[in-house]
């Protein structure tokens, strides 16, 4: 079991740089105002299809609960907090993140949902938190038996997925919603170090998440979260072998071109209740991450 955060607001406030003072106050009142301007808004059909900001628990109490779960899951695993993709040097420079070399196109992410992404960030920066709580379970991740494919040689990422299979159900936390999330919410974004994919084939680092699939494939970048990452890093993923494991989904993984660069979104693909756990497909359409040993 791993030691608890401290559930004090300073100490959250500082691990988590919160923006205090006027300044918040201020971004808080003007976001207030847009909310307002949003819900008078005529809703139409395709308007409905539209990403949702997350909507933070009302007691700011339970809102430090919240972060400190994160926080304990952070300490435990001897990471950082970031909101933010990295650019560490010696890895990938931010110049290499560029989704015009995505090999046969990536989505653009609409200009009202990159508002709306960007609404999520400030909430966060000022402690609006997503109402999600990061739990420790012993039973989530359990192993069992591992089989790798004869032909190793050929299937090298299939064994890199296996490690970090491994570790991660070392780590054992998972996460659940603190409140109801509505369809189509915005959960948060995968974030971690920058790299090329060739610099970690031979890692073992936890949870690795394609940023870039690219063409050259020399190009292709991945999202390193082991030292530096936020709560995406602790949501599970199914056992998509399965019709239990598939039933389990509740969010979507997607890669989308912002502002040119590749960005990486776990969404709600479904209404989610409260005290229910979120799982996303780890492989998408990709198929190469081995999920047979999911619980």
């Amino acid at each position: 079991m791993p030691k608890q955060f401290p559930l004090i607001q300073t100490k959250i406030v500082d691990f988590f740089k919160i923006q205090r003072g006027p300044a918040a106050a201020a971004a808080a009142a003007a976001t207030e105002g847009k909310k307002r301007k949003r819900k008078a808004l005529v809703v139409s059909k395709k308007r409905s299809r539209k990403l949702l900001p997350f909507t933070p628990s009302d007691d700011p109490a339970r809102r430090l609960t919240q972060m400190a779960s994160l926080a304990t899951a952070l300490t435990a695993t001897g990471a950082v907090f970031s909101n933010d993709l990295t650019y560490v040097p010696g890895m990938a420079p931010r110049a290499a993140n560029s989704a015009a070399l995505e090999a046969g196109g990536m989505q653009v992410l609409p200009r009202e949902d990159v508002e709306t992404l960007s609404l999520c960030k400030r909430m966060m920066e000022r402690g609006e938190w997503p109402p999600l709580l990061v739990v420790f379970d012993p039973v989530e991740g359990s192993v069992q038996s591992v089989q790798l494919p004869t032909d190793l040689s050929t299937t090298l990422f299939y064994s890199i997925c296996v490690l970090n299979f491994l570790r991660k159900s070392l780590d054992r936390f998972t996460v659940e919603a603190d409140r109801c999330i509505k369809d189509l919410t915005i959960i948060t974004e995968y974030v971690g170090d920058v790299d090329y994919l060739r610099n970690r084939e031979h890692d073992d680092g936890d949870s690795m998440m394609t940023l870039l699939s690219a063409s050259p494939p020399s190009k292709s970048l991945v999202v390193c979260p082991d030292k530096r990452s936020n709560i995406a890093r602790y949501i599970n993923g199914i056992n998509n072998h399965t019709p239990e494991g598939r039933k389990k989904q509740n969010l979507k993984c997607v890669r989308y071109a912002v502002d040119g660069e590749c960005r990486v979104l776990l969404v709600a693909n479904r209404d989610i209740s409260k005290g229910e756990r979120l799982y996303y497909d780890y492989n998408g359409s990709e198929h190469e991450y081995p999920t047979h040993h999911f619980v």
